[in-house]
């Protein structure tokens, strides 16, 4: 058996679960996961289904065939070969705290994607990348030639197929043109701070104030600078115990696991852009198991 699942968005209509149930029933498949949500504000459907396939069932045939199912509903719809590994690029600078953790998750097999490709401003992480076998690009920006390093960038993932890009903790601002040319692909994560806490050093900001909750927020990226639809989203409870060293290590913990999350929700094709928000599907059973556990 072979293992697919289908993600559709249509506008709100009757007979739409019939009509999928239906067609997957027809050819043999059967379900073993599903979720669907009904947007009353925004008057739109969402559907993720997981199912087997008999051996020699193509995702070729399934998108060839189901057309006749999706056109009287208007479906923007798409199969997945859930044996198929999402093709990602890391993108990091300076911070390596959620390049390494999702590198080990990779190497454990609890991320299902392939690295094909880690891009950095800076050297420093040259040789983690290289001992992991995955390809380091460093590619220097600065004011002056920001246009051309972009368009290095842009010729990396292209060549290396990356079908997402992963900012972890890369500080450099992207030009509005990449940012629209891989709308709903590039993933970044920031602390949630924003807005009381802007510029250089806010965690010692947020020290200052006595805050009590430190967040990390990962979101799809946006000409709007940490504008994009929300993905994830977590927080850790301090006290007035813990210094302003406390404060950034705890962040970088909660950063991490937020991005890791995030990436994992999208290349399991949970997240369905919904206007300026997102609709983020429970993950399907055994989708966080991993191969080793080392």
């Amino acid at each position: 058996m072979t293992k697919f699942c289908l993600t559709v968005t249509c506008a709100t209509s009757r007979g739409i679960v019939a009509a999928i149930a239906t067609f997957l029933a027809g050819k043999d498949c059967n379900i073993t996961d599903s979720s669907q949500y009904d947007d009353v504000d925004t008057d739109q459907f969402f559907m993720r289904v997981s199912f087997t396939a008999p051996d020699g069932v193509r995702k070729e045939d399934l998108e060839a065939q189901f057309v006749t199912i999706a056109n009287p509903f208007a479906m923007n719809f798409a199969f997945h070969d859930e044996s198929v590994k999402m093709k990602v690029v890391i993108m990091v600078s300076r911070f390596g705290h959620c390049l390494n953790d999702l590198l080990y998750r990779v190497r454990i097999g609890a991320l299902p994607v392939e690295v094909v490709a880690v891009i950095s401003n800076h050297m420093d992480y040259q040789k983690v990348v290289v001992n992991s076998d995955i390809p380091f690009h460093c590619i220097r920006v600065t004011p002056q030639n920001k246009p051309e390093a972009e368009a290095a960038i842009m010729k990396v993932v292209e060549e290396s197929e990356g079908e997402l890009i992963i900012l972890a903790r890369y500080m450099q601002i992207l030009s509005d043109e990449m940012c629209q040319k891989m709308s709903g692909r590039i993933i970044n994560i920031h602390h949630s701070f924003l807005p009381s806490f802007k510029g250089a050093n806010p965690y010692k900001q947020a020290y200052a104030r006595g805050v009590k909750l430190i967040g990390a927020t990962s979101h799809y990226v946006t000409a709007d600078l940490d504008e994009g639809p929300i993905i994830e989203q977590d927080v850790v409870r301090i006290t007035h115990a813990q210094n302003p060293e406390d404060f950034v290590n705890l962040g970088r913990d909660v950063e991490s696991q937020a991005l890791a999350r995030a990436v994992h929700a999208h290349a399991n094709h949970r997240v369905f852009l919904n206007g300026n928000k997102t609709v983020v599907f429970s993950a399907s059973p055994g989708s966080y198991s991993s191969e080793r556990m080392g």
